[in-house]
């Protein structure tokens, strides 16, 4: 959190300048455990095992630590979609006052699958879980909170809930028109899926899980 007098710009030049991510504040990923419990809880291991950003982007997941409270000016969100080509964006705001059904919404956003687009998504209020396999085919959570954009590459299987605070307010972008067809698993045979692989579970993956005791 910025503190009183101190804008956004200068308490992340003081992250940076103390060697920590300011990626940071706004995403967390760990290891989850195997429990059928509520899907909006936590599902730490026991221990806990966080997962640093590094191993995200082994996995070929972008993230970015923008001013969500000026979206709609954020000269560094422009660049992003400039240079990656974002032409498309809308907003979706996913709470049980908004979402008809929602219970049956967020166990259908649950089930994992994949795109053959990437999945692109900018948390500008509330916050949620992306659900994401590693090289060993091990669930990793990903917390984002307000201020976080993350990108999913095409072809990785995954999935989305909600915290427990059952709500998040979201930018969603895209390359040209939009394509929000899930392949649920298994859809290894996709073209995008194949690349996926080639391009990053071919690679050697570098242990970078943190448990928390250390």
């Amino acid at each position: 959190m910025v503190e009183r007098g101190e804008t956004r710009d200068e308490k992340t030049a003081t992250m940076v300048s103390a060697g920590q991510d300011p990626r940071e504040e706004v995403i967390q990923a760990w290891y989850m455990d195997d429990s059928e419990e509520d899907q909006r809880l936590p599902h730490h291991r026991e221990p806990k095992e966080f997962v640093s950003l590094d191993q995200l982007d082994e996995l070929g997941v972008l993230s970015w630590h923008l001013d969500a409270d000026n979206y709609e000016t954020d000269e560094e969100l422009k660049k992003i979609r400039e240079g990656r080509g974002y032409s498309y964006m809308d907003i979706c705001e996913v709470c049980p006052e908004k979402l008809p059904n929602y219970d049956v919404k967020i166990k259908h956003f649950f089930e994992e699958h994949l795109h053959t687009d990437e999945e692109i998504r900018y948390c500008v209020a509330g916050s949620g879980y992306f659900d994401v396999r590693d090289h060993n085919d091990k669930w990793i959570r990903i917390w984002v909170k307000k201020g976080a954009m993350i990108v999913l590459p095409a072809g990785i299987y995954h999935r989305f809930t909600m915290d427990t605070d059952n709500y998040i307010k979201a930018l969603r972008l895209f390359v040209g028109e939009p394509v929000w067809t899930p392949y649920n698993r298994p859809h290894d045979h996709l073209p995008a899926r194949k690349e996926y692989l080639a391009n990053f579970l071919s690679k050697n993956p570098t242990n970078r899980a943190v448990d928390a005791a250390a």
